[in-house]
């Protein structure tokens, strides 16, 4: 299997912020998903800490054995706690204090210029870039002038459309945007909204060579358990049909 899953463990620590308490801990969700086979544990540190705290993310890179993919706003605050903690990866994303989800993607052909200084910051710190956007040209293209090393494309449309020619049409974009990024020299990662039901054709998509999904795989673990929930995700990831 050529794509990497990377389990996203944010809403395990959302069941634990819900009572301030100390369990459920991601971080031992987090080495069950790599012992169930995940390659890549993923974590959004938000403004608001709703949910990953701080010490999570300490934790994480001492005992993640893969690969820690930081998803952050793109701020000087996020940026210095990258540098102190240095994760493999940083996933730069829009953020909205109201906002139940990441609700699109980053805006970066409007903001080239502040996103460009964010992104030499951060690598200067030996910390890969990714931009997680639209499946949108313009947006690849200007990802590919600002220097990010790879784009993670939003999946969330595709994921949420009400019927099969939409649905198609939202695929045709992740299609042309994850042919054009690749063809620019870009990683592909893609995410948001993936579940059981609709991973298949992402999964299809030869030029993405990552998965960050969250909600699905903890919403299944509450009732079949954390390492059979990732084993299923990798089940449907290697045989997309």
């Amino acid at each position: 299997m050529g794509q990497r899953l990377g389990v996203n463990v944010d809403h395990v620590a959302t069941l634990r912020q819900a009572r301030r308490t100390v369990y459920p801990d991601p971080v031992t969700a987090a080495a069950m998903a790599e012992l169930a086979g995940a390659r890549q544990i993923t974590i959004h540190l938000r403004e608001d800490r709703r949910h990953i705290q701080d010490r999570d993310l300490r934790i994480l890179r001492e005992t993640v054995q893969t690969l820690l993919n930081l998803e952050m706003a793109a701020t000087a605050e996020m940026v210095k706690i990258a540098y102190e903690y240095k994760p493999d990866v940083v996933t730069l994303v829009p953020e909205r204090r109201e906002e139940l989800t990441t609700e699109g993607g980053l805006e970066v052909a409007g903001q080239r210029e502040s996103i460009a200084k964010i992104i030499k910051n951060l690598k200067d710190g030996e910390i890969a870039v990714s931009l997680f956007i639209d499946p949108d040209l313009d947006q690849v293209r200007a990802s590919h002038k600002v220097n990010a090393d790879r784009v993670e494309l939003h999946t969330g449309r595709y994921c949420e459309a009400r019927n099969e020619k939409e649905r198609a049409r939202e695929l045709a974009r992740i299609v042309d945007a994850a042919k054009a990024s690749a063809k620019l020299g870009m990683g592909v990662a893609a995410g948001h909204g993936l579940n059981y039901d609709n991973v298949q054709a992402i999964a299809r998509i030869q030029e993405i060579d990552e998965l960050n999904i969250g909600h699905a795989i903890v919403g299944r673990a509450v009732l079949v358990g954390f390492e059979r929930a990732v084993r299923e995700m990798l089940e449907l990831m290697r045989d997309p049909g």
